[in-house]
Formats: structure tokens, sequence, C-alpha cells
């Protein structure tokens, strides 16, 4: 009994296995039927290849240098004391906006009082016994005229009022430099601006002298420079447009992004760098909302000047190609191929210094299968504008590889 049951279940399973079989060699040959009579023919295979285009625009761009800056204080004191004693006082927290004038630190003054003190009772001591010798002086000098006393008594007497004059003088100006000592004291911010770190809390001893860490650095940051380090050969454009309205720096970030600020150029240094090859500028920026940092990087961009009459292209319509970029232009309904050379870029739009002459259509959003010669079909396109629809992602561009880059026609050059 149990040897019919396997039988059975050996029965069943190649039953199903030859349906299976019987199904998969049906469906093959209805594929094979289909294909035969064209039914199964894939849609525009062998037809014209849609694409989308754009026309060559003329339109106003900007001249400009990118380059890669590094912002830095318009200004920067490290403050130090300049006399010795005990810090009595910090009145700022770190990483203050500070004024110019404001009181920062305060160092302990009793010492310096005493000091002070000291010199002008010093100098009332010696005004005093000058008055005395200045009356004198005046009582023996009719007693000489009159020969009751001898010319040397006179002349001690008048020595002695010409050098308490002296003492007096000499006292006074150390009552001066007491007072400036006191005065020093009391550390004020020599600029505005933004507080680095403390090196030094109250309650330590500072000394003077100019020596030793700072108290404090402040950095001007309102306004800032940014340096930026450009290739030699734009040197002469840069010179020839510096102090006209139309040369700017903008300042975007590092990383790419909205412009934060825009300044003008106030510095070209007098060498070009021979080992580098480049030549340092530096722009002056407001930065009022400081957006801008000592010691960031940003990208800079000096705007030379307005080309009014640019040939520009989007993005997505320029192709590497292993001879350089190229595009497709449509023409008489077939793809042709068109060598380019790119001036620039600002933004999505790409400036075509040569290679196009304005009145092209050129496809942008390249298919893959689009090759030199081919038969196209312009999407929505009426001669010329009507066609025209936004650029693809910045990627598209690449999606054909440099090894099937179509050849031109025979007889086509990139200026034809």
């Amino acid at each position: 009994m149990k040897r019919i049951s396997m039988f059975a279940v050996f029965a069943l399973i190649a039953a199903l296995a030859g349906g299976g079989y019987w199904y998969w060699q049906k469906s093959g040959d209805s594929e094979q039927g289909r294909s035969k009579d064209g039914k199964g023919k894939g849609k525009g295979r062998g037809g014209p290849i849609p694409v989308n285009t754009t026309n060559v625009k003329r339109q106003p761009m900007p001249v400009v240098i990118d380059a890669v800056g590094t912002v830095e204080p318009d200004h920067s004191v490290a403050v130090r004391p300049q006399i010795s004693g005990v810090l009595d006082a910090v009145l700022f927290k770190e990483g203050d906006y500070v004024k110019a004038g404001q009181v920062l630190f305060r160092i302990d003054p009793r010492p310096l009082r005493a000091s002070l003190a000291q010199s002008q009772a010093a100098v009332n001591r010696d005004q005093a016994q000058l008055e005395q010798a200045r009356a004198q002086e005046a009582r023996l000098r009719p007693l000489v005229d009159k020969e009751y006393i001898t010319r040397q008594e006179y002349d001690v007497a008048a020595t002695q009022s010409k050098s308490l004059e002296a003492s007096v003088a000499a006292n006074k100006a150390v009552v001066d430099q007491a007072q400036l000592q006191l005065a020093y004291a009391e550390i004020t911010a020599p600029i505005s601006g933004r507080t680095g770190s403390l090196s030094v809390r109250s309650g330590n001893l500072v000394t003077g002298g100019g020596s030793g860490v700072p108290l404090v650095i402040i950095n001007s940051t309102r306004p800032v420079l940014v340096s930026i380090s450009v290739p030699q050969r734009h040197l002469d454009n840069v010179r020839k447009y510096w102090g006209t309205p139309e040369l700017k720096v903008q300042i975007a970030p590092s990383g790419g992004g909205a412009t934060l600020a825009e300044g003008d150029l106030v510095f070209i240094d007098n060498t070009v760098n021979p080992t580098t090859g480049t030549i340092l500028l530096k722009a002056r920026v407001k930065n009022d909302k400081e957006e801008l940092w000592p010691g960031q990087f940003v990208s800079a961009r000096i705007v030379q000047r307005i080309e009014q009459d640019a040939l520009t292209l989007p993005e997505a319509a320029i192709q590497p190609g292993q001879e350089g970029p190229f595009v497709f232009i449509v023409k008489d309904g077939r793809a042709q191929v068109r060598n380019v050379e790119v001036d620039r870029q600002i933004g999505e739009q790409v400036v075509i210094s040569k290679g196009l002459k304005g009145d092209e259509q050129v496809v942008i959003e390249v298919p893959p299968t689009l090759t030199a010669g081919a038969q196209v079909t312009m999407n929505g396109a009426s001669g010329g504008k009507g066609g025209e629809r936004k650029a693809g992602k910045k990627g598209e561009k690449g999606a054909r590889s440099k090894d099937t880059q179509p050849k031109e026609e025979p007889g086509k050059g990139a200026g034809s």
C-alpha cells in the first residue's frame, strides 16, 4: 500500500513538470508568431527619435574670474598690558563685540595712585622752595645794585631759583608719567571688533612691556577683507577694469550657494608669486551681518564686466567628448554634431565662444541612443522657441560615454 502511494506522488510530479514544459513551449511559439507578424515590434524602433530642443540665446552675461578666497579681519589688534600688576577685573565676555574705547580690563590701581600722590607731593615741595628762592632773589637785587652785598651772594640766590625751577619741571613730568601709568590701569579696546578667547583671568599677575601672550585678540569683522589668488593671466584685465563701476567681487559659501556679500577690489599685490604663478588680490566687504568670519574659506567671483551679446546654452546641452565638448543640432530633421568651445559657465548657463552662430536649434536632455545623422522629431517644437524646455539635471550631460561619441558627418566641421 505504501509503495502504491509513492508511485502516485511521483506520477503527479511528472504530470506537473510536463504541463509546465508544454506551457513554456506554447508561450515561446506564440511570441515567435507575434514577432513574425510584426505585432510585437517595439514602439519607435527604427523610427525618428523624439528630442527636446532649445535656441541658442544671445543675452548679457558677466565676464568673471572664479577663485577660492580667505576671509581676513580688516584690522586685528593683540591687547597687552602696558604696566605690571594684578588683573583686578575683566569687563567683557569672550566673543563679545566691543567698541573702540570700551574698558576691557582693570589692573589694581592702588600702587599707581600712591606713586602719583608721592610725585605730586614732590612737586608741591619744590614749588614752595621755588617761591622762597624767587623772593630771596628779588630782595637781593636792589642791594647788589647799591653794592650793599657782593655780586657773588646775588648770583648764588639767582642760581638757587633757577635750580628749583628745573626741579619743579622735572617733578611735574614725573606726575604726568604717574598719571599715565594710572590711566594704563584701565585697558580699553583700541578698535571696534569681535573679541577672541581670554588668555588670562582676573586675579593673575600680568606683566607690562609688550612681551608675552596677549590678554585677548580683537578682530575687526565689520568690514572684512577677502584675500584671493588668481592666475597671472588675468592680471591685465583686472588692472584694466579696477576702479570701474562694473568690477565687483561677489562672495559665496565655499560649498556653493547664493551670494552672501558683495565688495570692492581694494588691493593688487605688487609682485606675482613666481612659485604658483598667481597674483594676490584683496576685496573689502562691509559684512554688516557678520556672515563672513575671519579664517573662513569662501568662493570668490570677480565680475570684470558685462558682455552684452554672449551666446549661451543650458548646461545640459553640452556633451563631453574625446575631442572636447560638443552639441547636437537639428537640421533638416536630422541630428548633427557640432564641436564647441566653452568660454565660461554662469549658474546653469554656458557661454559659447566658438562653434555656433546663434541661429541653431540645439538638443537638450540628449537621449542615449542619439547619434549623428539620426532622424529626429522635436517635441513641441514649431520652428524654434516653442520647443525650448527646461534643461535636465546636471548629471545628464555625462550620460554619453566618451567612447561612444558620434563622429561628425563628412564635411561638417566645428564651425559649419
